[in-house]
């Protein structure tokens, strides 16, 4: 009978880790700070910006909190499944958000929906906190940590998914001089000022196109195929836990186990 033995010293039989699944009160635990982030950053999303933060991160992060607590959070993805395709989309994501920047993304953004979406407020997100998030949380995915997958789960459905808006947003009539196709100069009416905000309206410009929309199917792509292959791959795991709901874990998908050493 194959054995093999954790590095915290459990045993594993057959390639089984014989562990018991987590319980139920750290489970909630981990529900409840998925919707603390979620409500904070949505919060804080609308005190610097405004509504389309909480309607973007809100709406993305509800649907990550749904999707990740009846898979990832019960039954975690093995690394080699979750890991590459979450580093593929950031990568792809890191990609996206420099057109995004060249192409003056969060100007544009306020313009639009009248808000103060600065690039200074755009580099500091997505160019200094993103990353930062993006490597810690693929250090989670190596280890399992049940909160790095949300944070997966999330990037998959929010700025994976998500991407599609800026095929919607050429289409929509900016807040601000929507009739001048030149870059304006504005004073909100919390005193910020915002300079070059680019006019994408397709109705004054009679070109298709916003801010992003080049590059916005490359992280939609892997994070599309990312909810494919979790949710396929948890489907496989429940069909093998079967009525018990107890999901084993095999050795070689975990980094933890090393082999045992077998008596001559």
């Amino acid at each position: 009978m194959a054995a093999g033995v954790m590095a915290d010293g459990s045993a594993t039989e057959m390639g089984v880790d014989m562990e018991r699944d987590d319980s139920s009160v750290l489970r909630t635990a981990n529900i409840a700070l998925a919707l603390v982030f979620v409500i904070g950053t949505a919060a804080l999303g609308y005190k610097a910006i405004g509504i389309p933060p909480v309607v973007i991160v809100g709406g993305s992060g509800l649907a990550a909190v749904i999707a990740w607590s009846k898979t990832y959070l019960k039954r975690p993805a093995a690394p080699e499944t979750i890991l590459p395709i979450f580093l593929l989309t950031v990568a792809a994501l890191e990609i996206h958000m420099t057109e995004e920047y060249l192409t003056k993304f969060g100007p544009a953004m306020s313009r639009l929906f009248n808000i103060t979406w600065t690039e200074r407020g755009f580099l500091l997100v997505f160019a200094f906190i993103g990353p930062a998030l993006y490597a810690l949380t693929a250090i989670g995915l190596f280890y399992r940590v049940r909160f790095a997958g949300f944070i997966a789960w999330f990037i998959f459905i929010g700025p994976g998914v998500a991407e599609f808006t800026h095929f919607i947003f050429p289409l929509i009539r900016p807040a601000l001089n929507p009739e001048l196709p030149q870059a304006i100069s504005h004073v909100f009416s919390n005193g910020t000022v915002i300079s070059g905000m680019p006019n994408y309206y397709i109705g004054t410009t009679s070109t298709y196109y916003f801010a992003g929309m080049y590059t916005a199917m490359l992280p939609m792509i892997p994070g599309i195929y990312a909810i494919y292959t979790l949710l396929k791959k948890d489907r496989e795991k429940r069909r093998i836990a079967g009525p018990t709901g107890h999901i084993a874990i095999r050795s070689q998908d975990d980094p933890r186990v090393r082999p045992a050493k077998t008596a001559c």
